[in-house]
């Protein structure tokens, strides 16, 4: 029975460890974000830092979601097998 469930639970695992490791770096980059910023002419470096921060967020959120998506729709398909195999066995 295991056997066949094995490849989607691979599959899961590497879409779950992708899925982890995106949310831990978006979380990095917005722990240098501010919520605020008071610039004057001799801070607008720290303006255009925010920007690229922002873009690199806004880049990587879909790929959060599809990942996010991938993951739960994996888990329903391993539960779906695992369901139909185990009504496989009793008859």
């Amino acid at each position: 029975m295991m056997e066949k469930l094995m490849w989607p639970f691979v599959a899961w695992g590497v879409v779950t460890t992708v899925l982890v490791i995106l949310l831990i770096y978006r979380s990095t980059l917005t722990m240098q974000e501010d919520d605020q910023l008071f610039l004057g002419e001799s801070e607008s470096h720290m303006e255009k830092e925010q920007i690229e921060i922002m873009a690199k967020v806004n880049k990587i959120t879909p790929l959060v979601k599809w990942m996010g998506a991938a993951s739960g729709v994996l888990l329903l398909v391993i539960a779906g097998l695992a369901v139909y195999q185990g009504l496989q066995q009793v008859q």
